[in-house]
Formats: C-alpha cells, sequence, structure tokens
C-alpha cells in the first residue's frame, strides 16, 4: 500500500506539472533546459572518467595486495543441473585460494541436489545447503540461510551460470580494500552474444551499463551492485541487517540500503564475470519486468531514508535521484505525447511539434552514448557502432518502455507479490569465454 500510495503521488504531480507547464510556459525552452542538464551531466562523468585515469597512471593500482580476506562464494542453484558443475569447475579454477564455496539448492525439482553433492565429496573447499520446501522462496533467503554457515571475512555472489578468469577475484580485492568501501561489482558480460538478435542487444545493453557504472565511480557516485559477480563485506552486510527477503532484486535493494548507510560501492571493469543472455522473448520480458519492478518499489521503498539519511554522500543522493529519471521519462514522454495529442485533436493550441522533438533528442541522446560505449569498450568501428546503437534504441524502445508503463500501472492497481521471473539457464550455445564482438 506504501508503494502505491508514493507512486500514486509521483504520478499526479507529474501528470499536474506537465499540465500546468504546458498552459503557461513554452515547452520548447524546457526540452532545450533539460538536453543542457544531461549533457552537462554526462560530460561531468567524461571529465571525471579521464581525471580517474590520469590519477591511475601516475599511481597505479597494486597488481597484488595484502589484503587477503577469507572470502565465502556463494551460488543459490535452482534448477540448474545443465549449468552448476560447470560453473563450480570453472571458479575452482581461480588463482585466489583463500575462499570457499557454498553451494544452495533452493528447493529444486531436478538433479541438482545429487550435482552439487557429488561437488561436495571431491572437494573440501565446498558445502552444500539444501533448502527445504517450507523454507521462505527468493534468492535473498537463500544468501541470508548461507549466511549462518559462511565464514568468510567478504561475500562473493554468482549467479549458476557465471563464468570468470582465473585473476577475477584477485583484481575485485583490490577495490574492497578501503575501509569505506562496503561492495564491489564486477563488469557483466553476455557470453552468448553472437546467439541471436536478443542476445546481440543484451550485449549491448550491458556494454552501455558498464559505461554508466564506470561514469557513477569516477565521481563516487551511486554505483548499483548487479547480483552476479558482486562482493561485498561482512561488516556492510551485518550493518543493513543482510539481504532484504522481501524484495524481488536483491542487488539493488542492498545497494540502495547500502548508500544510506554510508558505504561506497565501487565498479572494477577489469574484473569480468561473463554470464548467458536470455535467448527468447518471452524470458526476456520476465526478466525485465523484474527488473523493473524490483527497482521501481526500492525507489519508492527508500525514497524518505535517502532524502533524510546523514550517512549518504551528497553526490551519492543526487546520483540516485537522477537516475530514477530511467524510470519517469517513459511515463513521461508517453504523457506528453498523450496530451499534445489531444490538444490538436480538439484544435486547442499546442506544442506536439516540441514533444517529438523531445522524443528524437532523447533518442539521440541514448543513442550517442551507446556509439561511445561500444566504441570504447568493444572496439567496434564507426559505422558498426552506429549500426549497433540503432538496433539497440529499437530493442530499449519495444522493451522498456511498455515494461515501465505496465508496472507502473501493476503497482498502482495490484497487490505487490514475490514473483521472481527465474531466469532459465543452460541454454545457449557458447562454452569458451572471450569478449563477445
Amino acid at each position: 500500500m506504501k508503494d502505491r500510495i508514493s507512486l500514486v503521488l509521483i504520478i499526479s504531480f507529474l501528470l499536474a506539472f506537465l499540465v500546468i507547464f504546458q498552459n503557461y510556459f513554452d515547452t520548447f525552452w524546457a526540452i532545450i533546459f533539460l538536453i543542457v542538464f544531461m549533457s552537462l551531466y554526462m560530460l561531468y562523468m567524461y571529465v571525471a572518467i579521464k581525471h580517474q585515469k590520469r590519477k591511475l597512471r601516475k599511481n597505479p593500482p597494486p597488481s597484488d595486495t595484502c589484503y587477503k580476506p577469507f572470502i565465502s562464494i556463494m551460488i543459490p542453484c535452482h534448477n540448474e543441473e545443465d549449468v552448476i558443475e560447470d560453473t563450480v569447475k570453472n571458479i575452482m579454477q581461480s588463482e585466489y585460494t583463500n575462499y570457499e564455496l557454498i553451494l544452495i539448492d533452493d528447493r529444486s525439482s531436478d538433479n541438482t541436489p545429487l550435482i552439487i553433492k557429488k561437488l561436495e565429496s571431491e572437494n573440501e573447499k565446498i558445502k552444500v545447503l539444501l533448502r527445504g520446501e517450507d523454507d521462505f522462496p527468493g534468492k535473498s533467503a537463500v544468501l541470508n540461510d548461507a549466511m549462518k554457515i559462511a565464514k568468510g571475512e567478504a561475500i562473493l555472489v554468482f549467479d549458476a551460470d557465471a563464468k570468470i578468469k582465473p585473476d577475477f577475484i584477485k583484481k575485485l580485492i583490490v577495490k574492497l580494500e578501503p575501509k569505506d568501501v562496503g561492495a564491489v561489482q564486477a563488469r557483466k558480460n553476455i557470453i552468448n552474444a553472437k546467439q541471436n538478435f536478443l542476445t546481440a542487444c543484451q550485449y549491448n545493453e550491458y556494454v552501455m551499463d558498464t559505461h554508466l557504472q564506470v561514469g557513477r565511480d569516477a565521481v563516487r557516485g551511486a554505483v548499483e551492485l548487479r547480483g552476479n559477480g558482486e562482493i561485498i563485506k561482512r561488516e556492510a552486510l551485518e550493518d543493513i541487517n543482510g539481504w532484504n527477503n522481501l524484495t524481488i532484486t536483491d542487488d539493488l535493494d542492498m545497494s540502495t540500503r547500502l548508500h544510506i548507510k554510508g558505504w561506497d560501492i565501487r565498479f572494477c571493469p577489469d574484473a569480468v564475470v561473463y554470464e548467458e543472455g536470455v535467448v527468447t522473448f518471452p524470458a526476456l520480458i520476465r526478466q525485465r519486468r523484474r527488473w523493473v519492478e524490483g527497482s521501481i518499489r526500492r525507489y519508492l521503498e527508500y525514497a524518505k531514508d535517502v532524502l533524510c539519511t546523514k550517512d549518504m554522500n551528497l553526490r551519492v543522493g543526487f546520483d540516485l535521484i537522477a537516475y530514477i529519471s530511467e524510470f519517469l521519462l517513459p511515463f513521461w514522454l508517453v504523457a506528453e505525447i498523450l496530451i499534445q495529442a489531444f490538444r490538436f485533436v480538439k484544435g486547442y493550441s499546442n506544442d506536439i511539434l516540441s514533444s517529438l522533438i523531445l522524443v528524437v533528442c532523447t533518442a539521440v541522446f541514448f543513442a550517442s552514448g551507446l556509439i561511445y560505449s561500444l566504441r570504447k569498450y568493444s572496439h567496434y568501428g564507426c559505422f558498426r557502432a552506429i549500426y549497433e546503437a540503432l538496433i539497440t534504441a529499437i530493442y530499449v524502445v519495444t522493451i522498456w518502455f511498455p515494461i515501465v508503463l505496465f508496472i507502473i500501472l501493476k503497482i498502482v492497481f495490484t497487490k505487490k507479490t514475490m514473483d521472481w521471473g527465474k531466469t532459465q539457464h543452460g541454454v545457449s550455445n557458447v562454452n569458451t569465454l572471450g569478449e563477445a564482438v
């Protein structure tokens, strides 16, 4: 009910603002202001990234560190018989040896329990936790249960389909060492990018996310955890009372609570965790629906804490508020166009042309960021980057806009449900690591 009331108030305010603004102000200048603001914010990130790189060139971080905490690596498993053995074998090849590996079976109906018990019998570093049918469902509850037997000073979480290179943990640990850092997120990459159109677009999407996370890290903003390839200090976990069992996006929820408590989250682009991209449209919709709903709900749930906390860095708070726009923008653009179209049909004065220009400018702004990201992180040529940005922009509009609008209506008109929309693993036709280009 709290989420519903908060969202209704935000939507009502936004609609009232649009109507009043259109009646008393020139929409054209509002568009100019918005474009300038977004451009300045991205320029600020760009300058911060360049400044950070110059500092690292003058004072490069150590390739090794005396900070070698005992790590509990946790992998939640639900019907993962197709991938879990390969994932475990891959992780066991790590150059970092001070760890334990906890495999948690969450009420699987396939052979997952048998496979992980076999793996446990073969290696003393592996522990297995089997959850019962009556245990609380969900990834957060799985991880909270595993914490009861974990001995690590830090917790490293992987998805059941994760693949890493041997130096992955060593690279991640360097970022976790500072006292004020509570967690570090690795760069995520799609291992089966060439499988079909959807996986190619997801790869591009992840590249854009890498660029944004690098920017947020450079300005010491609100870097977010991504669930797969995240490492969290036990001290930070205990400070926020572990994972939230009542969220459907454990990573985003934890990110916000860590920021509220004043913990810094860093991003490590040099440590890459590979995962399977979703290969079918229905599965993709289920996955992104969960991501969008979980993200919007955590903003609604923690809005007061974000605004009132004295522990959060001001830059982090500003960054969090700025990124709320990625969910409000689709609603705003659709509402703006509908209002202007209604005024046009009725013969009232309207700025429908300005509204369409706003849509085009938003698309160009997104495409420009994606082109830059693809050229920087995937080393694409100019024409290929433009082509990939174009098809990904179509993908984003097709996927994200309808989902955001649907979730907004869902939160307003229906009760909250704990529907995780599990992602199916083991459907990739790629078995080797490498940059998917």
